[in-house]
């Protein structure tokens, strides 16, 4: 894979508290590291790129990874076209889906409803994510990643839009345990920052010493760029381009084709002191 290298972005301090970046709207960009191995795609800035020979060496610390879980933790098996079909109607999906290209977001969209008819949406959605328990399969990669993580002693949390029911599942049918594993019980949810820089909170580091490990671009990055963290974005099938960085103005620090280049991306160029 191809590798560009950009100079890092300067911070603003309050972004270093997660209390300052809740109540500022204007959310800052996350330090990127300098120093690229050949195992996954650095994404070009809107800038001039630099050449590798004037970029240092120097590797930046990363102190905690937070995971996505459906489509990045376990592998994709919702289906998600007909979700949506089904608690919006063919004719409000198809109206909906062409003012969103970029992907609809039913829970956001569902919320102006009346508490009636939430509800039978909620059903549709839950009897949808009940059908992908059943068919809970972990991504290739994940238990060496997180095996990889352990023995470096760095934490790993879970940002999901899933119920907790499916996060307890995920739990026990795989002895993986991510710690906070935030649902979709905590409000507000992704892609607002409010629950990634609560977990860095409860693990008492900066956002800019995290990532966020994610299969969505609205979401999982969105969250991440947000609180001020590391952004990496999970694409197997290279469905994301430069067009859909430019409509959302959303680019990841990273962008990789499976948890095996997370591992690789981690173990060489991020310094991994506890």
């Amino acid at each position: 894979m191809i590798h560009i290298n950009r100079p890092p972005k300067s911070r603003n301090p309050q972004s270093l508290n997660p209390i300052n970046s809740l109540q500022n709207p204007s959310f800052p960009q996350s330090r990127m590291p300098s120093f690229l191995s050949k195992s996954f795609l650095r994404l070009p800035p809107k800038s001039l790129l630099f050449p590798m020979s004037t970029v240092a060496a120097a590797k930046s610390r990363l102190r905690g990874v937070v995971f996505d879980m459906d489509g990045t933790l376990t592998v994709p098996v919702i289906d998600f076209a007909a979700m949506y079909k089904a608690v919006l109607g063919d004719v409000e999906y198809k109206r909906i889906k062409a003012e969103n290209p970029s992907g609809i977001d039913i829970l956001h969209h569902i919320e102006s409803w009346t508490p009636e008819k939430q509800q039978e949406a909620y059903k549709i959605i839950a009897d949808f994510e009940k059908q992908g328990l059943d068919r809970l399969q972990i991504m290739p990669g994940a238990a060496e990643l997180c095996g990889f993580l352990d023995a470096k002693k760095i934490r790993r949390g879970l940002i999901t839009r899933n119920v907790k029911d499916a996060v307890d599942l995920f739990h026990q049918r795989f002895g993986m345990m991510f710690s906070p594993a935030l649902s979709r019980e905590f409000r507000p949810y992704k892609p607002n920052p409010a629950p990634l820089l609560h977990i860095c909170s409860t693990w008492d580091v900066q956002p800019n010493e995290v990532m966020m490990v994610g299969d969505s671009l609205k979401d999982d990055v969105a969250c991440g760029k947000n609180a001020g963290a590391l952004t990496c974005l999970l694409d197997e099938k290279g469905r994301y381009g430069s067009q859909d960085f430019s409509n959302l103005d959303l680019t990841p620090d990273f962008k990789v084709s499976s948890l095996i280049e997370v591992h690789s991306l981690l173990k060489s160029d991020f310094d991994l002191t506890p």
